[in-house]
């Protein structure tokens, strides 16, 4: 499969009053469409409803409510709130023609605020020492969910194990439930101005649940993990390809799982943070 553009693909169609279409195309699919894929359909949306260059997107918080499929996509943007330094939008998005709610995205757009030298400017986090991604292992093209099932998505992103063991393999230790992959997208995502497109970003974390697998061993039951949520914090201007995502699945419990993400450029800036929750069920037989 040739691998696929992401801009191009989730670039919206304006049809006025808020209203915009997309033909999303099923490689950019686990099984159903990547939610994380979804979520920068609507946030492209939303930034072009809002149609101001000095607004970047900060925060986006998606509710999966109800199936969605690749092919059309209808989405409605609602602009909540708006003033001289922010928006604050509502943007939903569904196949035309379902009565079901599909996804809910509320996002912040704002501008950079120059508060001076005297305001708090800090990370308090280290980024984790692993190799750089060109000494990296390959994961396979494209990468595993288990043994059976390979995701259509992954053939469009270049994938390198950081930490953390070939889950698919059944001949790993069980560990702590972390893992950290280097990503790029094998269609570059570079702007205009030389730094890389922040909304390519959901996608790259919308790939949680394996960390889990790290703790559960070689002798796992395969299973798909629908999602929930997901809620991704847009930190700092993108200028490397390759991205350094480190999962680490906090709680498995009571049919649940809850992960975090954060994730580091070549030169272990920290440039973005997200969290989600799953549904844990059993892959289906042959999948």
């Amino acid at each position: 499969m040739t691998p696929r553009d992401l801009r191009a693909d989730t670039a919206p169609r304006a049809e006025g009053g808020g209203r915009y279409s997309l033909a999303l195309d099923p490689g950019w699919s686990f099984r159903d469409p990547s939610g994380g894929v979804l979520t920068t359909v609507a946030l492209r949306a939303a930034v072009e409803e809002i149609a101001e260059p000095a607004f970047r997107v900060r925060s986006a918080t998606t509710l999966f409510a109800s199936r969605i499929e690749a092919g059309s996509l209808e989405v409605v943007v609602r602009v909540l709130r708006r003033s001289a330094a922010a928006a604050q939008v509502e943007v939903a998005l569904r196949n035309p023609g379902v009565d079901e709610p599909g996804l809910i995205v509320v996002a912040t757009l704002g501008r950079d605020l120059d508060r001076g030298p005297d305001w708090p400017t800090f990370v308090d986090v280290e980024a984790p020492s692993v190799p750089d991604p060109e000494l990296a292992p390959h994961l396979p093209d494209p990468t595993p969910v288990h043994a059976e099932f390979r995701p259509p998505i992954f053939e469009s992103v270049d994938v390198r194990l950081a930490l953390g063991h070939r889950w698919w393999t059944r001949d790993f230790p069980a560990g702590p439930a972390r893992l950290a992959r280097w990503m790029r997208y094998r269609v570059p995502q570079r702007l205009a101005d030389g730094t890389i497109d922040p909304l390519a970003l959901p996608p790259l974390v919308d790939t949680m649940p394996p960390s889990a697998i790290q703790r559960l061993g070689p002798e796992f039951r395969p299973f798909v993990a629908p999602s929930l949520d997901l809620t991704v914090h847009f930190l700092e201007p993108v200028t490397t390809p390759w991205l350094l995502v480190d999962t680490r699945t906090r709680y498995a419990g009571r049919g649940y799982g809850a992960a975090d993400v954060q994730v580091w450029d070549e030169a272990r800036r920290l440039v973005a943070t997200a969290t989600q929750m799953w549904i844990f069920r059993r892959a289906p037989t042959g999948a």
